[in-house]
């Protein structure tokens, strides 16, 4: 490995650190749930959650980004 991507491995590891360094605009990500239908997709936009499953549609909310909010609790802001 040459001295150039070890020097960026570190950055890497201290900006992964610095978790204020980091912010989250949107993303969209898939999950899959219990039951063997295709993955939902969860979106996140401007501190707004999305998600294609039924629950989601009626409630705002549901255990697929509940559990992405889990995950990313200290990174985004649960809307």
């Amino acid at each position: 490995m040459d001295y150039g991507m070890i020097s960026k491995i570190e950055k890497a590891k201290m900006y992964a650190e610095e978790r204020n360094r980091i912010q989250f605009h949107s993303f969209r990500a898939q999950i899959q749930g219990d039951n063997n239908e295709a993955p939902h997709v969860i979106g996140y936009d401007a501190g707004t959650w999305s998600c294609d499953c039924g629950f989601f549609g009626t409630r705002g909310r549901c255990s697929h980004t509940m559990a992405i909010e889990r995950i990313l609790s200290e990174m985004v802001e649960l809307g």
